[in-house]
């Protein structure tokens, strides 16, 4: 059973209800009642048990404790590091939850959810331990809210770590009826003399870009003011290209992959490709006075990027300012490395290609990158 992460709220709905043990008592049937104000704890209550064979499947031997208090209890795994330091990160969906209500699809945003921060927690060489989620929503749908959770357990089982626990909000008034929103945060380890910093970045080293599954998280703002604007819904096609499924299709989770090129070569730097794209996420992995210098020619890219691009008219700047463009991840490595490292990544089913060099920049100025074209 998964258990809350924070204590409830007076509208929330922890997702440890009904713990060995327990009793509930009920209030008699007098005057306005809890329900009656929008907020139903059986509903509540009914998720926690259709969440259970789901959470099940991401447990790691390291969970001390999910069923009944307060907060998940997690060990250090025990043996596997000599110091050992925590890495977090937090994200949301965004927008693109919008495409899921207007298709009625809540499968994949979970993926969504968990890929956005173990993502972001990889790039310091970290491994994802545990996940948590926040669902909030004005009246809980419990088939729905199930289907939703069910996507953050495939996420968890994607990236090896443990979905720990959750909280169900039902905030009746403040939600629009029949949405809901989805915010979490990830938790890995590294060991502290293998944390992936960039400091050893130099010129001459290369880019490696890995493809992204299409816009993973990011700029559905912008996709969705382009569909409108020229009349087309999500259930349209332009070119053959079926345009709701392909804005749904779920954020690509890197964590096993990365992990394994990195026992093979040295990884010197990270960045994964979300909002402000290319440009404005690989120099976080720079040091200063460096410079990325990336050749869009040299990777391929999914169908709906130049699909939204024709439609709106979009610049090239902003397009490679708002999407990945093609790239959902970036590692830096030394030239030697490049071809085992994607010999190993084509091993395992994953397109990645040398997109680029590291270039001396301005002295002591901010790293920054350039697409050319």
């Amino acid at each position: 059973m998964r258990v809350a992460s924070l204590p409830a709220g007076p509208n929330t709905t922890p997702r440890n209800r009904g713990a060995p043990g327990t009793q509930r008592v009920r209030a008699a049937a007098v005057g306005t009642t809890y329900k009656q104000a929008g907020v139903d704890i059986e509903a509540g209550d009914a998720l926690v048990e259709r969440i259970k064979p789901h959470a099940a499947k991401t447990r790691r031997p390291e969970v001390v404790s999910g069923v009944g208090g307060f907060g998940g209890l997690f060990a250090i795994p025990p043996g596997k590091y000599k110091e050992p330091v925590l890495v977090s990160g937090t994200d949301g969906v965004g927008t693109k939850l919008k495409l899921a209500f207007a298709m009625d699809q809540h499968e994949t945003v979970g993926i969504d959810l968990v890929a956005m921060s173990v993502n972001d927690v990889l790039t310091s060489g970290a491994e994802p331990l545990f996940f948590l989620d926040y669902f909030a929503t004005a009246r809980l749908d419990v088939e729905r809210a199930e289907k939703v959770i069910a996507g953050v357990a495939k996420g968890c089982e994607l990236s090896g770590c443990t979905l720990l626990g959750g909280e169900t909000a039902e905030l009746p008034g403040f939600y629009v009826p029949g949405e809901y929103e989805l915010a979490g945060f990830a938790v890995g380890i590294v060991e502290r003399s293998k944390i992936i910093d960039g400091k050893k970045i130099a010129a001459g080293d290369r880019v490696i870009g890995i493809a992204s599954s299409g816009l993973h998280s990011n700029g559905y703002s912008l996709a969705r003011r382009i569909l409108e604007d020229a009349k087309l819904t999500l259930n349209d096609s332009v070119d053959g290209l079926a345009l709701g499924p392909a804005l749904l299709e779920p954020t690509r989770i890197y964590v096993k992959d990365i992990l394994a090129l990195g026992e093979q070569v040295t990884i010197k730097g990270m960045a994964h490709i979300t909002g402000s794209g290319l440009p404005g996420n690989v120099p976080r992995c720079l040091p200063d006075g460096t410079r990325a210098v990336l050749k869009e020619s040299a990777w391929k890219r999914a169908p709906i990027f130049d699909v939204l691009q024709r439609l709106g008219e979009v610049e090239r700047s902003e397009m490679f300012s708002t999407f990945n463009m093609g790239l959902g991840m970036t590692v830096v490595l030394a030239a030697a490395d490049v071809k085992p490292a994607l010999e190993l990544l084509a091993a395992r089913g994953l397109q990645a290609w040398d997109v680029g060099v590291i270039e001396p920049g301005t002295p002591g100025a901010e790293a920054e990158a350039v697409v050319v074209s």
